[in-house]
């Protein structure tokens, strides 16, 4: 078997991918590592869009708590890219708060950015990706889905839907030509986090380009094997 960086790029080079929180640090990671690979991206954003080099677009402002602005975008998508075979969800969020001093608002707020986020876009890109099979699904969940840690419950509690979610669906469509997994990341090395814990050592955590690659090893034809796996990423952590 090839196994040379241009094979891997020739495994992508046929895909047709849209990344939801695409406009975030892991997202365009992610979409840069596909675009480089050969694949066709378009990111999806709640932000603002812009557009940016090697991508076939982007859409922003779109709240993917909706649904009909996310069938919308999903239709909007499929048309610049001639099509959808691979969908990779990356949006959500992430609060720190502790049961007692926190709110249940909290909950809802990360069910929303994490669980339903993706479970309305993977709705609204099955009908493409079922018309387009064989196609893969990519959920971006958390280690944290399997232990949670102090003040991590909500957003725990929601990364751990993801996981379910990643194995009903794929039971739902591993005969019908969708592969659908997660990977499930420990601590990511981006802005934020490190302004948010500036005395760890990054060194531990799992850089956004680190993850990209198992992603993009989940949605090539090396991967063809593989459904319904929630994959820990965890770097040194």
């Amino acid at each position: 078997m090839d196994s040379t960086p241009a094979a891997a790029a020739a495994s992508l080079s046929s895909r047709r991918v849209l990344v939801t929180g695409g406009l975030g640090a892991l997202g365009r990671a992610v979409g840069d590592l596909l675009a480089e690979r050969g694949a066709r991206v378009v990111l999806l954003d709640r932000a603002p869009a812009h557009s940016l080099p090697g991508m076939a677009g982007v859409l922003g402002d779109v709240d993917l708590g909706d649904q009909a602005a996310a069938a919308a975008a999903l239709e909007q998508a499929c048309s610049l890219l001639g099509g959808l075979d691979s969908l990779v969800n990356v949006a959500g969020g992430f609060r720190w708060e502790t049961l007692e001093g926190g709110s249940v608002e909290s909950w809802d707020a990360l069910y929303g950015m994490n669980l339903r986020s993706a479970v309305v876009a993977s709705r609204a890109a099955l009908p493409y990706l079922l018309a387009a099979a064989p196609a893969a699904i990519v959920n971006v969940g958390a280690l944290a889905a399997n232990k949670a840690a102090l003040g991590m419950g909500a957003y725990a509690a929601s990364k751990a839907g993801v996981a379910r979610l990643t194995e009903a669906l794929a039971e739902e469509l591993k005969d019908r030509g969708v592969r659908v997994n997660a990977v499930l990341p420990s601590i990511l090395d981006t802005p934020a986090n490190r302004a948010d814990m500036p005395d760890a050592d990054f060194a531990r955590w799992v850089h956004p380009q680190a993850l990209a690659t198992v992603i993009a090893f989940l949605l090539s034809d090396d991967a063809q094997a593989v459904t319904g796996a929630c994959i820990p990423v965890a770097g040194r952590v």
